[in-house]
């Protein structure tokens, strides 16, 4: 697995959101695509507390989640792109 190479799944993912152990590596594409909509919903609400000047806005924690959140979209497509050929594969 190619990874952001600032970026480390075990050792940032827990930092930047709450998860239980067996979430931080997604099994499954529809374990990744859950983990991936919380990653939006935090990338959300850190751009709401951004806008709206709230004191626990925190642009490095920002800047982290969407880097963290581009490195498992791409690490999630190419998943799927390999899944996909080899549904195809084996038609």
């Amino acid at each position: 697995m190619q990874q952001h190479p600032t970026y480390r799944r075990h050792r940032d993912l827990p930092q930047l959101l709450p998860l239980w152990p067996h979430e931080v590596d997604p099994s499954s594409l529809a374990d990744h695509a859950r983990l991936l909509a919380r990653m939006r919903r935090a990338l959300r609400l850190e751009r709401r507390r951004g806008i709206a000047g709230h004191w626990a806005y925190d642009l490095a924690r920002h800047a982290a989640l969407l880097r963290a959140y581009r490195a498992e979209t791409a690490d999630y497509l190419r998943r799927a792109g390999a899944a996909g050929r080899n549904v195809v594969a084996s038609d």
